[in-house]
């Protein structure tokens, strides 16, 4: 079966191809998607996530928010980032936003903890404008962070973790439910039990296996989500 892959342009809460249900499968970050099956229901269907071959995701489909500063800063540990330049991906990321938004919450840190925020547009310019000294930290989804590293591995010279967030429900794919029970329990099969080429791929980006989910199992960062919104008002 061919298929086309393309990164999306868009939020997904803004995405008009998704809206117009025309995306057959999509990669998506947990936190949108559970916004957006409150949106638009019964549209998508959760097909699996990935669970890394590192050892601190003990053999679960989860990852975390590594927030990290500049190795050669005197930033030793969370409360130091009090009056620091935070940058973060977009607003609506939860392993770039909303846990640390959670965590300042939660521990009654004051609104203006950071002394600037600033959005990167992504995680990979995150990390390289704490490097480049532009600002001081930034929360980064621990399995982008470590390709970064695997991939750039001079950078790890340049960065430390001052603070682990999570663990969270890893990212998942989905499915547009339009595509019928019997394709959808075929790609799902094919996932779960991969053949050799497709191990051969998992394992060059650290995949351990792929777990089924379940469109529940996100529930979890909404919850974390509508908290922080309550907090705020």
């Amino acid at each position: 079966m061919e298929f086309q892959l393309q990164q999306g342009e868009y939020d997904p809460l803004e995405d008009d191809l998704l809206f117009q249900d025309q995306i057959d499968l999509a990669f998506i970050c947990g936190l949108p998607l559970i916004r957006y099956s409150q949106i638009v229901s019964n549209q998508l269907q959760t097909l699996v996530a990935p669970v890394m071959q590192s050892s601190r995701y003990s053999n679960c489909p989860v990852y975390y928010a590594d927030v990290i500063v500049n190795a050669n800063s005197n930033i030793k540990k969370f409360t130091d980032l009090a009056g620091k330049i935070f940058c973060y991906n977009d607003l609506g990321s939860n392993s770039g936003y909303n846990l640390l938004s959670h965590k300042l919450v939660q521990e009654k840190h004051p609104e203006n903890f950071f002394g600037k925020t600033l959005q990167s547009g992504s995680h990979q310019r995150s990390i390289r404008w704490v490097v480049e000294g532009l600002v001081d930290c930034a929360a980064i989804d621990s399995v982008v962070l470590e390709q970064e590293l695997k991939d750039f591995p001079e950078l790890s010279q340049h960065l430390r973790v001052v603070e682990v967030l999570g663990p969270s429900p890893m990212p998942p794919l989905v499915v547009a439910q339009r595509l019928g029970i019997s394709l959808i329990q075929q790609m799902q099969l094919a996932l779960l039990q991969p053949d050799a080429e497709l191990q051969k791929v998992m394992k060059q980006f650290g995949v351990r296996r792929f777990a089924a989910v379940r469109l529940e199992d996100y529930q979890i960062l909404n919850q974390i989500y509508s908290a922080r919104l309550r907090a705020i008002v």
